[in-house]
């Protein structure tokens, strides 16, 4: 099976082939991870509905939940304005994030240098 001709020719892949793909919760719209996905892993998302990605350290795919039981189960893929990053949503089992937390972005927000205004009314 290969990804339909006009797909295809969206995507913008990188020199290695693989385009950013972002795991966003269903439910809450929570951004759980991000990975790395070529045209097989995003045949094979597309093909058994589970968020199937590809390792740049092992150079091999991966189905995320295989070995911990964490699922995705992958309900819509919208490929981005430029083509080259798509965004799964998802149901996801137990955490996404290879820690433990729920997400890998469930970090401390970094400092700002700046000296831009927070809050609306003091920007305008």
């Amino acid at each position: 099976m290969a990804l339909p001709a006009e797909l295809a020719t969206r995507l913008k892949r990188g020199p290695d082939g693989l385009f950013a793909a972002i795991a966003q919760e269903r439910d809450t719209g929570v951004v759980l991870m991000m990975a790395w996905m070529d045209d097989e892993a995003l045949e094979r998302t597309l093909a058994t509905r589970q968020g199937t990605y590809f390792s740049r350290s092992r150079q091999q795919y991966w189905v995320k939940g295989e070995t911990s039981g964490h699922t995705q189960y992958v309900h819509d893929v919208h490929l981005d304005c430029d083509g080259d990053a798509v965004l799964l949503v998802v149901d996801q089992v137990g955490p996404a994030c290879h820690t433990g937390n729920h997400s890998c972005f469930d970090t401390e927000s970094l400092e700002f240098t700046d000296s831009v205004p927070t809050s609306d009314d003091e920007r305008r």
